[in-house]
């Protein structure tokens, strides 16, 4: 397999190379290069290839160089990264990938954003998403158009951490934050090639306003290309905050002994097959997984299309909350008339069937426990990440009638939401390729709190089947 024509990268021979933010930080801690040095490579690499893919919401570039001046040692300190656009950052605005929110600095950062600075990451701007981040692709009006996958400027990055997945695919930084509320960390990972962890719920510091909503769906995380930046970044925000409700992670350094109960599937809950690049890759993951010494057993999917339909019923919830309470919930300037499309559209499903909403959140709060009934039989879930690979831009985007939206993000993406509706944990990693040469992302989901189990599994199969950068393809 060749790289495709239309493909974008910038990997070269300055001080980032082709090293991962461990790698890269252990040169800056051993004094070899200098934070500033990196940061200033990464504004290079950001400059060359964003007009290609349209990643950067807000650049942050001068204050990135100065807080680069003060960066300290660290398993991650110095490393150059961005910021989701769905989180205040003092002085920067927060967009959210819609028109309807005006341009205003944000007064502070969010408690998710001082966490994530803990770490020592370095962000210079913020990344695009769909409108509110409702959907499985990185395609806003509000950003002139699409965001586009480095693999094939064609297709789509995925939703709706998009904007940060390109970068780090891209190879402008190594590692950016991502967010999940239905699958908005592993879908983008999945498409662009790289590792997504959406952890256990609260894991991290959560969204703010989470608790307007009657179930926490959202998690914070990130993107990377290598399954030791993800733990590394999970180790070190566990010094800012853990969480005593679920088990220290610490820092997972290495593949786990144990052998592990994997249950493997690949239809979607709707009962409807996935591609069949798809299946191909999940099962060959599968075999991978026994050769490896652990037990893979084939199964029907352990879920139902009403527990699907039911959290796309509450995240339309989530539209009509912003679509008729933005001004109080988003601020006084919010208007709703320049709302797009989807956003209205799944207000209005919403409110068609909003007597049904005492019945759907107890269904939604039941399955939590149901969820975790599944891994007393098997330690981990084998699945697709997405049904099928990236599709072309235009597929989902805004243009798309609501209707058609509907039915398409339905098949595309009803694995991912499951974790959500249940709060654990679930990893997408790069296994395979389409026969277009497009990443396909497999996922990996465990009980809560397991996210240990779930990395020691990704270690283990980074170092069977090592996953290529763009440039080596």
């Amino acid at each position: 397999m060749t790289a495709d024509k239309r493909s974008v990268d910038t990997y070269c021979d300055d001080v980032l190379g082709n090293l991962d933010g461990v790698g890269l930080a252990e040169l800056i801690a051993s004094g070899e290069i200098q934070a500033v040095e990196a940061v200033e490579a990464a504004i290079k690499r950001a400059q060359q290839v964003n007009p290609s893919l349209n990643a950067i919401i807000t650049e942050t570039f001068e204050l990135a160089l100065a807080q680069a001046k003060k960066a300290k040692s660290g398993l991650l300190a110095g490393i150059p990264s961005f910021i989701k656009d769905t989180d205040n950052q003092k002085g920067v605005p927060t967009l959210m990938g819609s028109r309807a929110i005006p341009n205003v600095p944000a007064e502070t950062s969010s408690q998710f954003v001082e966490q994530f600075s803990s770490v020592g990451l370095i962000s210079l701007g913020k990344t695009a998403l769909p409108e509110f981040g409702l959907t499985a692709t990185t395609e806003s009006l509000a950003n002139n158009g699409a965001t586009h996958n480095p693999w094939n400027l064609d297709h789509s990055t995925g939703g709706s951490s998009g904007g940060s997945a390109a970068l780090v695919a891209a190879g402008v930084v190594p590692i950016a934050h991502a967010n999940d509320g239905g699958g908005s960390i592993r879908i983008p990972a999945a498409c662009c090639g790289l590792v997504g962890l959406k952890p256990s719920r609260s894991r991290l510091m959560d969204a703010d306003l989470s608790d307007e909503f009657p179930i926490n769906i959202i998690c914070h995380g990130v993107v990377s290309r290598t399954v030791r930046d993800t733990a590394v970044f999970y180790a070190e925000a566990e010094k800012y905050y853990c969480n005593p409700d679920l088990p220290e992670l610490g820092l997972v350094k290495h593949p786990g002994k144990q052998r592990l109960r994997i249950g493997l599937f690949t239809d979607t809950p709707y009962g409807k097959p996935s591609h069949f690049d798809t299946v191909a890759t999940v099962v060959n993951t599968g075999k991978l997984c026994e050769n490896l010494g652990h037990n893979v057993e084939t199964i029907s999917s352990p879920f139902e299309a009403q527990i699907a339909d039911d959290f796309l019923f509450y995240w339309a919830m989530m539209a009509f909350s912003i679509h008729y309470f933005g001004k109080k919930t988003i601020g006084p300037d919010f208007d709703k008339k320049k709302l797009d499309n989807w956003t209205i559209g799944l207000s209005h499903f919403y409110r068609k069937k909003i007597l049904r909403t005492p019945f759907i959140l107890r269904r939604l709060r039941k399955f939590a426990k149901e969820y975790e009934t599944i891994f007393s039989t098997y330690d981990i879930l084998l699945s697709p990440t997405l049904s099928h690979p990236p599709p072309e831009i235009g597929f989902i985007g805004p243009e798309v009638s609501f209707d058609t939206h509907l039915e398409r993000v339905r098949q595309y993406a009803a694995l991912t939401p499951l974790q959500n509706a249940a709060g654990a944990p679930a990893i997408s990693l790069p296994l395979g390729f389409s026969r277009d040469g497009l990443p396909i992302g497999v996922q990996f989901a465990a009980a809560y709190g397991q996210e240990k189990r779930l990395l020691e599994l990704a270690y283990e199969l980074e170092e069977a089947a090592p996953w290529p950068r763009i440039d080596h393809i």
